[in-house]
C-alpha cells in the first residue's frame, strides 16, 4: 500500500516550501501538469467533464484493488497541474478515505489566496466531483 493522503500533502507542503515566489510555484504547478499521465481519449466526453470549471477539466476514476484510481486532464495548463496535485493525494487511496479527507495542502502552500475566483472554483468542483466518485465506489 502507498502512503497516506495526509503523508502526501506533507510531500507537497515540503516541495513548495522551497519557492518564494509565485511565479515559482506557478512554474512548479504547470511541470506538474506535463507530467500527468496520458489521458484516454475516449473519456474526454461530457460525462467526465467537471461543471464549474473555467477551463475545460475531464476526470474519470477506476476502482481496483480496493482503491480508487484518478485519471485527468485539462485544456489549461495551470489547471492540469492542480488537477495533477489532486490526483496525487488521491489517487490509490480507498473510497471512504478520499470522501473523509481534508485537503489543507491547498492553503498550506498558498494555492487558495493565489487562485482568481474562477480557478478556486474549479479547484472546488474537481475536488468534490472526485469525492462524489470515491462514494459511489464505496
Amino acid at each position: 500500500m502507498g502512503y497516506k493522503i495526509d503523508e502526501i500533502q506533507a510531500q507537497i507542503i515540503e516541495e513548495f516550501s522551497v519557492f518564494d515566489d509565485w511565479m515559482d510555484k506557478y512554474e512548479y504547478l504547470i511541470e506538474l501538469g506535463r507530467d500527468l499521465d496520458p489521458y484516454d481519449p475516449k473519456y474526454r466526453i461530457d460525462n467526465y467533464l467537471i461543471e464549474g470549471c473555467q477551463s475545460r477539466v475531464w476526470v474519470y476514476g477506476i476502482k481496483e484493488n480496493e482503491v480508487v484510481k484518478y485519471f485527468a486532464d485539462s485544456d489549461a495548463i495551470i489547471t492540469k497541474g492542480m488537477i495533477s496535485l489532486l490526483i496525487r493525494v488521491l489517487s490509490n487511496q480507498k473510497p471512504a478515505d478520499i470522501a473523509n479527507s481534508e485537503l489543507y495542502f491547498i492553503e498550506k502552500i498558498g494555492l487558495k489566496d493565489n487562485l482568481s475566483p474562477t480557478r478556486s472554483n474549479g479547484l472546488v468542483a474537481m475536488i468534490k466531483q472526485m469525492k462524489i466518485m470515491a462514494v459511489a465506489f464505496n
